[in-house]
Order: structure tokens, then C-alpha cells, then sequence
């Protein structure tokens, strides 16, 4: 996840404040049959993987972002298990995946997520790639190209230019630093105010505990490298013209980065912009229904 997008929450947490609004009991929705398993796709390394619904569509792939797991995505996997192939994961180094010193890269995720769809068998799948996992599908584009994807959607985070970044935004730049500072200092505070701005709805109970306990099961000295590579390392705005496939950006009205995300359909040959307003940057939670009708519009699209 982008750390710019939650700054004055998470600071008000730090020093104390009450986030307890945003796990207010509401009704759960019934959850849908799920098959665990894990995968291996590097030596040593294990990716706990889930799986439902049916061969009906082309498949499916939630890849969640920074310190997320596979059930982030949980409430969408079961809104489209009836009609769709569905899986997800935890990436190498979140959640119940195998935690490692090396590889936390987008470059490598994406190799991990390769291997992941070779093994699996999953055949021209639609990549749904939240925050972090936008530059995940980047560095995937840039090293496989799309001749295998059926559709990409890029959730809420605009693909990184690198440490150009810091040279155009200074201030935005510093801040992050700032940022990481707090999460080293105090890694449940840290995630208590950041899911307390990227998720501004009330959810169903233990939606947001559970996201905090998946986050806490990343080292922070590995969540801090996986960060700085995600927003300041590579370049991989190339990617964009790369996208062959159909592309839907999904971005809240709030997004820091709107701008940014708006300008990217302009680089892609056949990219679609959808903004959902009344959301943080976990859009998907709290506006499940516009984002699974904007995800089922652009599905119906491409089958």
C-alpha cells in the first residue's frame, strides 16, 4: 500500500486516538466453499494459495497489497465464485506465505506469480492487483508482456516512476520517509492508523483485526525493504504501453494519486478509468458493490 494515503489518520492513531468506528459490527456475507493449498514457486519459498467457483469464465487472480493476504478479497471472491475461476494468495513474505530476507520486489513477486499461474494451470487469467500489487502486474508486464492475460485492472495506486519520484516530489517523498520511521517505531500502531484511513466503512466483524494481524506477520525490517521497492527502486511506467490486454484503472475520488492514475489510461492501448467516490483507498471494502459492478461490467467486456 501506498503510505501516502492515509497520513493524517495514521498519525492521529500514534498519538492515541479512537479507530474503533471502523470494525462496527454489520452483517458478514455468506462466505463461499474455499480450497487452501500451498505452492511452491522459488526454492524455499511457499505461497499459501486459495481457490474457488467455477471454469465458466475466464479466471481470476486477487493479488493483495502491501502486508495483505488472500482473504482481503474475500467479500469479492464471493460475489464472483458462481460465474468465475477464482484464486488469490498471500505473497512471499505476507501472511501465512514464508517469509524472506531477499526477493521483496515487485520483479520477483512477478516471477512468483508466474510460476504460481504455470503450476496451477491458470490460463489467460484477469490480474486484479491492489496498491502495491499494481506494481507487481507492472514489473509482470515488463518481463512476461500480456500475450498470456486475458485483462489487467490496477486498483488504487498509480504505477511508481522510481526514485525519478523524489527528484518531483520531494515533499511527498520525505514524508514517506517520515512514514517509515513510524512503522519501525511501532509496527501496530503503524497498521492500526494505516487500515484505519485506507478503510473508512464500517465492516463485518473482524474484517479489519484480521487485516491488522496478517500485516503484523511481516517483519517490519522486510515490510521497510518491500516498500522502498515498491515506490523508489524502478521505473515501471514502460509497463503501461506494454498492456496489450484490456485494462480497467479503479480509483477512489480520494486517492493522492488520481491524477496520476486518470493520466495512465492516455499510455494504454485499450485502458478504461472508473472513480469511486465515498471511498478510501481500500475501495474495494468500502464500496463492494461499485467496484464489483465496475469489475462485472469490464469481465462481461472481455469474455
Amino acid at each position: 500500500m501506498r503510505l501516502a494515503f492515509f497520513p493524517h489518520i495514521l498519525f492521529c492513531a500514534l498519538l492515541g486516538c479512537s479507530l474503533t468506528a471502523i470494525a462496527a459490527p454489520v452483517s458478514a456475507e455468506i462466505a463461499s466453499p474455499i480450497v487452501e493449498k500451498r505452492v511452491t514457486v522459488a526454492p524455499a519459498v511457499v505461497l499459501r494459495v486459495i481457490e474457488a467457483g467455477q471454469s465458466k469464465g475466464p479466471p481470476i487472480v486477487f493479488i493483495p497489497g502491501w502486508g495483505a493476504g488472500a482473504d482481503i478479497w474475500r467479500a469479492q471472491i464471493d460475489r464472483f465464485d458462481e460465474t468465475y475461476r477464482i484464486i488469490s494468495f498471500d505473497p512471499r513474505s505476507q501472511g501465512h506465505s514464508t517469509k524472506t530476507v531477499s526477493g521483496n520486489t515487485p520483479e520477483q513477486r512477478a516471477v512468483d506469480l508466474h510460476v504460481l499461474l504455470t503450476k496451477e494451470r491458470v490460463h489467460r487469467p484477469v490480474l486484479i492487483g491492489w496498491s502495491q500489487a499494481s506494481q507487481d502486474i507492472a514489473a509482470y508486464v515488463l518481463r512476461y508482456g500480456t500475450r498470456d492475460i486475458s485483462g489487467i485492472v490496477l486498483v488504487d495506486a498509480a504505477v511508481s516512476d522510481g526514485a525519478n519520484s523524489i527528484a518531483e516530489r520531494p515533499q511527498e517523498a520525505a514524508f514517506q520517509f517520515r512514514l517509515f520511521g513510524a512503522y519501525l517505531s511501532d509496527q501496530k500502531a503503524y497498521l492500526r492508523g494505516m487500515f484505519g484511513a485506507i478503510i473508512r466503512k464500517r465492516q463485518a466483524p473482524g474484517v479489519v483485526e484480521q487485516a491488522i494481524a496478517t500485516a503484523m506477520r511481516t517483519p517490519p525490517s522486510i515490510g521497510l525493504s518491500m516498500l522502498v521497492s515498491d515506490m523508489f527502486t524502478v521505473d515501471r511506467r514502460p509497463a503501461l504501453a506494454k498492456m496489450d490486454c484490456p485494462v480497467l484503472i479503479v480509483a477512489a475520488a480520494t486517492s493522492e494519486e488520481l491524477g496520476r492514475q486518470k493520466a495512465e489510461v492516455n499510455a494504454i492501448k485499450n485502458g478504461r478509468f472508473v472513480q469511486i467516490d465515498d471511498a478510501g483507498h481500500a475501495v474495494f471494502l468500502d464500496q463492494p458493490d461499485r467496484f464489483a459492478a465496475a469489475l462485472a461490467g469490464f469481465l462481461k467486456s472481455i469474455r
